[in-house]
């Protein structure tokens, strides 16, 4: 798997069991503090290979640095993202830095799998549920703060799920029998969304009410907190994605809002919801019921809750949305 499809990693079998799952991704600083720049920067790379299925091994670091920056800031970018590959249970085993006129870091990242549980984008079927597990507004809130009008409280808690990694939805879709996934990063909940559809020849259906955002986002989005990416993603979907004659421009931009270290967008199906949720609650993983996947194509975005949502769902949103 490799240029011919537009999953998240390329994909190297092995042998009649395992592949090699390879990815590389690395940004210029979203947050202040080094150190968590670096924690966001290895989280976000990681994803990849957890939305393909596959455990992280191996990384190595890719990074320019500005000559002037000082090293002990350099020193805690590279320690930000050691931890949090520790923390995925692989290691870093070199890497290669340049000199540049503002800092970029991130990761190439390698992991393994058993084939016949690899995650792909076009493996969703009509009657799947559509599960997030971040929730949304990480583009404006970053945006905010480079703007200097953004909350401490507000930055905390984006900084947290930005470098939470997506180990523990990989559980619940591996668990689950899932078979399509995809991470939602710089081309949006909608963008992401809707290379899943085209993969799997399919349509989807979301529900705006039951999407998770974080606190402030939509303050920060009337504001026009908006990166660049996210209008360039909605120039580039609008006219795939119906909206219904309800949601405002805002909330509209805020689906097409561009991500950094988002969540996983998971396919469950509908059969196995049951046990997804329970395992869920029980390795209290956040997860949110965002839609389903129908016959058709395209995206169609409605102005009402999912469906279905089960009580112990609800709580665990709530717990996690809260925090």
């Amino acid at each position: 798997m490799g240029l011919s499809s537009p999953d998240d990693a390329a994909v190297w079998r092995l042998d009649d069991t395992r592949s090699l799952v390879v990815t590389i991704d690395f940004f210029t600083p979203v947050v202040d503090d080094p150190y968590d720049y670096g924690e966001i920067a290895a989280a976000n790379a990681l994803s990849d290979l957890y939305a393909m299925g596959a455990h992280p091994i191996l990384t190595l670091n890719v990074a320019a640095m500005p000559g002037s920056l000082p090293a002990d800031i350099v020193s805690e970018i590279f320690r930000g993202g050691a931890t949090k590959v520790r923390e995925a249970g692989a290691v870093v085993a070199g890497g290669h830095t340049i000199q540049d006129d503002e800092p970029k870091y991130g990761l190439v990242a390698v992991g393994l799998i058993e084939t016949e549980k690899l995650l792909t984008k076009a493996g969703a079927l009509a009657g799947d549920v559509l599960v997030l597990t971040k929730p949304l507004g990480t583009g404006v809130t970053t945006t905010a703060l480079k703007n200097g009008t953004a909350q401490e409280e507000d930055i905390t808690q984006a900084v947290a799920w930005m470098k939470r990694l997506n180990d523990g939805a990989l559980t619940l879709a591996l668990t689950a029998g899932v078979k399509s996934a995809t991470d939602v990063t710089g081309f949006s909940l909608l963008g992401h969304a809707m290379e899943m559809a085209d993969a799997s020849g399919v349509g989807l259906r979301l529900y705006l009410p039951s999407i998770p955002f974080l606190g402030g986002a939509r303050r920060y989005a009337e504001a026009g907190n908006f990166p660049g990416g996210s209008v360039e993603n909605k120039m580039y979907l609008r006219d795939r994605v119906q909206f219904e004659e309800t949601i405002d421009e805002y909330n509209q931009l805020l689906l097409f809002d561009a991500q950094t270290s988002g969540g996983l967008l998971i396919a469950v199906p509908e059969k196995n919801l049951g046990t997804f949720l329970e395992q869920a609650v029980s390795n209290e993983t956040p997860v949110w019921l965002i839609g389903s996947v129908e016959e058709g194509q395209g995206i169609r975005v409605k102005d009402r809750p999912f469906e279905g949502e089960t009580p112990e769902f609800e709580d665990l949103g709530k717990l996690w949305f809260s925090s």
